[in-house]
């Protein structure tokens, strides 16, 4: 990356920090879990032993929600929206689902230098349950996983700089 693109993107990421200071506006995630009571049909239009989960990457570096819940041994799948306009370049968004106790810094940091796999390292794959491609503005990927035990999972945006503003936590219940 030349000198040039480093600034701009340095100068980006600035403006964007200082912009999206102050109020912060979330939405709830979109969350949908199927269960079933004796006695009622359950629905046919949703399959009934996955789990369905959105979450929204937008261009101020924030997730609509740090928080996902899921129920264990039962299919995930997690789609990522890049509700933004600029593109993955410069504001490129994934979700990364990490193991238990993993250190998130030390997983950012080896991330940077990892741009050839979309800031996926190759060294940290033990660390990786799943994650998403990297996205840029408008896009969107769906991944489907299973996760067979309870508890708390931690979730980053592995881009550059973004993991101090887009983490939270998968519940696994």
């Amino acid at each position: 990356m030349n000198t040039k693109t480093k600034i701009s993107l340095l100068i980006l990421m600035g403006f964007l920090t200082i912009t999206s200071c102050g109020k912060k506006e979330t939405a709830p995630a979109e969350e949908q879990t199927e269960t079933s009571t004796e006695g009622e049909p359950a629905p046919t239009a949703a399959p009934t032993e996955e789990n369905v989960l959105v979450i929204e990457g937008n261009d101020q570096m924030q997730f609509n929600t740090n928080e996902l819940k899921a129920v264990a041994g039962k299919p995930i799948k997690l789609t990522l929206k890049h509700v933004g306009k600029i593109p993955k370049e410069a504001m490129g968004h994934n979700l990364v689902i990490l193991q238990e106790g993993t250190d998130q810094a030390a997983f950012a940091l080896k991330a940077n230098d990892a741009k050839a796999t979309d800031y996926i390292p190759e060294s940290e794959k033990a660390s990786i349950i799943a994650h998403t491609k990297l996205i840029g503005g408008g896009e969107e990927d769906t991944i489907e996983f299973t996760i067979d035990k309870k508890g708390s999972y931690p979730f980053i945006c592995s881009f550059p700089g973004h993991v101090a503003m887009m983490k939270g936590v998968l519940i696994v219940e």
